[in-house]
């Protein structure tokens, strides 16, 4: 390991030395580069003297650490330059003014340890003793978690305890260095993103879409389909449940309706859901039947193959109001199965809504019936919420084989 010494005379001189090196040796090292006699010299770690039979490693000097060297004849003045037992100098504006004298020091901190270049050449003193404290703390948890790591090196191998904080440790080197590479090959990771939204027109009215390859229909709120003048158009016969992660009431559904993207129109229709936390959501249903392309690279909406491009809004330019979209859309959109994320899901709901309008059999009747309540636990205990169960049970007249591979999805 490196470690820094600052001599009498402002100088830094940096020795390779071991980790278990003694004291002693190291001033015979000191002696070689700075003529100073190893019997005069005085060297300070952390504001406490180091004993010439102390190791490096035992009193915490650590790689990359600094030691202060005074002559015995000048450890008077010694203070001004050592470190208290919290990091910080026990004369700062000692410690700074040395430091900045040399050049080659403040250059490699600049590179290095830009926070503590900055504290060093300006004028805030607390900032700077703050810096110093927070990097001795910063050692110490290094050096406790290397003490740990060598404990547990030599810990008794049939230990049961020790070898399970041996594999969290491993595990935990793991992550820190998964982290790491993903610092470095793919720091956009660790950003928000930012979901994708166009400027659209539905009759008329201007919205911001919510685009969602993963919502296999497009929704529109009952807020938002009266403000574009469409409520006059719902046809409520297509009225049910929409369940997955949370529950939404589907009113009915607009069959046909003009949006404008772009420059050109195209109909579209639209399942109208009791959701005020979400607006206008354009899915997958739409999006393939007008051969839409989501283009990254050129973050553009293409519309019809391509005759139309409209680009994705940036951050900014999307309301605040309408960001929860991006979290209830998970919740309203509707899916396969009993996960609400695409409209197969929807249709299927809806063919419940209408079977058990036509059918002339109570709902309740069938749920109270000992069997069918039988088979919507069997249905539970396999992994499905109860809603899902039952409504599965009923969408095929409580066939239990057809209701479990419609729930997962055959």
């Amino acid at each position: 390991m490196k470690i820094t010494v600052m001599t009498p005379d402002d100088r830094f001189v940096t020795l390779d030395v071991d980790p278990d090196e003694s004291v002693e040796n190291v001033k015979a090292l000191l002696e070689v580069e700075t003529n100073v006699s190893l019997h005069q010299q005085q060297l300070h770690f952390n504001g406490k003297e180091m004993r010439n039979s102390d190791r490096l490693s035992a009193i915490g000097v650590g790689d990359g650490d600094m030691v202060m060297m005074v002559p015995q004849a000048a450890r008077a003045s010694s203070a001004e330059l050592t470190l208290n037992t919290d990091g910080s100098a026990v004369n700062p504006a000692s410690f700074r003014h040395h430091v900045r004298r040399d050049s080659q020091l403040i250059t490699q901190l600049l590179q290095n340890d830009p926070p503590m270049a900055q504290a060093i050449l300006g004028d805030d003193l607390n900032e700077l003793q703050s810096i110093l404290r927070e990097r001795h703390r910063l050692r110490n948890e290094l050096q406790r978690k290397q003490e740990e790591e060598l404990a547990l090196m030599y810990a008794d191998p049939f230990d049961v305890e020790a070898q399970k904080k041996i594999e969290a440790s491993i595990r935990q080197k793991g992550i820190d260095e998964n982290w790491e590479a993903a610092l470095e090959h793919n720091p956009e990771a660790f950003a928000r993103v930012v979901m994708l939204y166009v400027d659209m027109e539905v009759n008329g009215v201007p919205l911001k879409a919510f685009v969602d390859s993963g919502a296999q229909s497009t929704i529109i709120s009952k807020s938002c389909a009266e403000r574009c003048g469409l409520l006059r158009l719902l046809d409520q016969r297509y009225k049910g449940i929409a369940v997955g992660v949370g529950q939404s009431e589907i009113i009915g559904r607009i069959h046909v309706a003009p949006i404008k993207i772009g420059h050109v129109f195209y109909h579209c229709s639209f399942t109208v859901l009791d959701a005020p936390n979400m607006e206008f959501l354009f899915g997958l249903d739409m999006l393939r039947k007008h051969q839409c392309i989501i283009d990254l690279k050129e973050n553009v909406l293409r519309v019809g193959g391509g005759e139309v491009s409209v680009p994705f809004l940036q951050e900014k330019d999307i309301p605040s109001h309408i960001r929860d979209e991006e979290r209830y859309s998970k919740q309203a959109s509707l899916g396969p199965g009993s996960v609400p994320e695409s409209s197969g899901a929807q249709e299927k709901t809806l063919d419940i809504s209408t079977k058990n309008q036509s059918s002339g059999t109570p709902t309740n009747d069938r749920t109270q019936d000992a069997d069918f309540e039988a088979k919507v636990n069997k249905l539970v205990e396999l992994g499905f919420d109860r809603a899902s169960a039952t409504q599965a049970l009923r969408l095929f007249n409580g066939n239990e084989d057809k209701a479990a591979a419609f729930l997962f999805g055959g």
